[in-house]
């Protein structure tokens, strides 16, 4: 429903922050982390934005950018984890880290994030490792491989080893090709890779 809001930054708290657009204050829950990425107040921001509905509330939620966000719906999908809890989370750990932490398997770093207990940790090591490595994908326009990632992940590989793969194969790629053939080679021979077969 709503993409982001471009206005004038009000008031932040803790973590909260006014927007005023419009004549329109909004009210949004945001992240402690992204609350430093954004611009002090009197000075106008846009916050990539999550309406929450449900029949007895609406809350917005705000993020520093389109990757914050996608981290928060991506929580969201681990059991155990809502809305409150995701914003929690994201609000005691960085992107990288919270990546790092998940690539790596870094239980005890998952662990020591506030209000983040062993058992939805392990629930988010299962659930998401692979799966938030947004900080580290190569960007699409700069090659072709940054929509070819996107679409190997969609078919659930993981982002890294799907950049790796592509990697390998472009090296190998015959150099007689070129444009949608040689897009189309790459993600053949990736796949080729990433099922163990290269």
């Amino acid at each position: 429903m709503f993409n982001s809001i471009r206005g004038i930054i009000t008031e932040k708290t803790e973590d909260m922050l006014r927007v005023e657009t419009g004549g329109l204050e909004w009210d949004i829950s945001v992240p402690a982390t992204d609350l430093g990425a954004l611009p002090p107040p009197g000075e106008e921001g846009r916050v990539f934005t999550w309406l929450y509905h449900k029949e007895d509330q609406m809350r917005l939620f705000g993020f520093s950018g389109e990757v914050r966000r996608a981290t928060f719906l991506e929580l969201l999908k681990v059991e155990g984890i809502g809305p409150r809890g995701a914003l929690k989370i994201m609000g005691g750990i960085g992107q990288e880290e919270l990546e790092r932490a998940l690539e790596t398997e870094d239980l005890a770093r998952l662990e020591a994030v506030p209000g983040l207990g062993k058992k939805t940790a392990q629930k988010m090591l299962l659930a998401l490792r692979g799966k938030l490595a947004f900080s580290k994908t190569i960007p699409a326009g700069a090659s072709p491989y940054g929509d070819l990632v996107e679409a190997l992940f969609e078919m659930g590989y993981d982002k890294r080893l799907a950049a790796d793969a592509l990697e390998k194969a472009g090296a190998e790629l015959p150099r007689n090709i070129s444009g949608a053939e040689q897009e189309q080679e790459l993600f053949k021979r990736a796949i080729v890779l990433l099922s163990g077969g290269g």
